[in-house]
C-alpha cells in the first residue's frame, strides 16, 4: 500500500464556497467530502463526487456534528444513539451522490470537534462505528491512531487507516495542537518538510519544539489552509521526489 494524500472538500454551502476543490482533486488520492451537517449541500455534494470520480479520486464521507454555523468545530452534547443515527444518515446521503457519479463511498472520516471527541470518548467512537457498520461493514475508518476511534474500529472488525497532518503542529502527547494556538497551523515550507518526515521517519513537529511519533498511512492537507492547492502540489511532489508512492488506501 502506498501513502495516501487526502483533503477535506465540498465544504461550501449555498452561495458560500470554500477552497479550490477541482484543483485539489488533481493532487490528492482521497477526498473527504462534507455530508451536509458541518458544511456541504446537495448540489455541492453532487458536484464534488462527480469531479472526484472523473479524476479517479476515492470518496470518503466526512461526517460531522450538525453545526453549519460553527463549521462543526464547536463541542456539542450529542448522545451516542443520536450520533449513530447521524453517522448513518450522512454516509447514506453522500453515497447517493457517489453512486450517481459512478462510484461509492469507500471510507468515513469524522470532522472537527467530532474527530477529537470520538477519539477521546469510547462511547462516541462506538457510535460512529455502529453507524458506519449499519450502512456498510466494508467501509474503512480514517482517523488518529492510538485513540478510541482505532480501538473501536479494531474491536468491530472494521479496517482502520491512521492519519497524519502535514499542515498542523502536534502536542507532545501526539494530538493536534489547538487550531487557535499561535503556530498550530504550519506554513507551506514547514508543512512540506513535515509531510516527508511523516512518511520517512514517522515523526511530526511538536508545538514549542521537538518531535513526536506519528506514523500515518494517509496524510491530510486541509483544503481551507491558505494557498492549500499550491501547498498540496508541493507536498505531493516532495513525497514522490523522496521515492514515496502516493496512492489511495482503498
Amino acid at each position: 500500500m502506498g501513502l495516501d494524500l487526502n483533503s477535506d472538500l465540498g465544504e461550501g454551502f449555498g452561495a458560500w464556497s470554500m477552497g479550490e476543490d477541482a484543483a485539489m482533486l488533481d493532487i490528492v488520492t482521497s477526498a473527504n467530502i462534507a455530508c451536509g451537517f458541518h458544511a456541504g449541500d446537495p448540489s455541492i455534494m453532487r458536484r464534488t463526487c462527480a469531479t472526484a470520480v472523473e479524476k479517479g479520486v476515492r470518496i470518503g464521507a466526512h461526517i460531522g456534528y450538525r453545526d453549519l454555523a460553527g463549521f462543526g468545530r464547536r463541542a456539542m452534547a450529542v448522545t451516542p444513539a443520536d450520533l449513530r443515527d447521524e453517522t448513518l444518515y450522512q454516509i447514506g446521503a453522500l453515497d447517493g451522490f457517489a453512486r450517481a457519479a459512478g462510484d461509492r463511498v469507500r471510507y468515513v472520516k469524522p470532522h472537527g470537534a467530532l474527530y477529537h471527541a470520538a477519539a477521546a470518548d469510547a462511547a462516541l467512537a462506538d457510535a460512529v462505528l455502529a453507524g458506519l457498520r449499519d450502512y456498510d461493514p466494508a467501509l474503512v475508518l480514517l482517523g488518529p491512531a492510538g485513540t478510541h476511534l482505532e480501538k473501536s474500529a479494531l474491536a468491530a472488525g472494521t479496517t482502520f487507516v491512521s492519519e497524519g497532518f502535514a499542515d498542523r503542529a502536534y502536542t507532545a502527547a501526539g494530538g493536534l495542537a489547538a487550531r487557535g494556538t499561535p503556530g498550530a497551523v504550519l506554513g507551506a515550507d514547514t508543512a512540506v518538510a513535515q509531510a516527508v518526515s511523516l512518511a520517512e521517519n514517522g515523526t511530526a513537529r511538536v508545538l514549542g519544539g521537538g518531535t513526536v511519533a506519528v506514523a500515518p498511512d494517509s496524510i491530510c492537507v486541509h483544503g481551507d489552509t491558505p494557498a492549500a492547492v499550491r501547498m498540496a502540489r508541493r507536498i505531493r511532489a516532495a513525497l514522490e521526489d523522496a521515492g514515496i508512492a502516493v496512492a489511495s488506501f482503498t
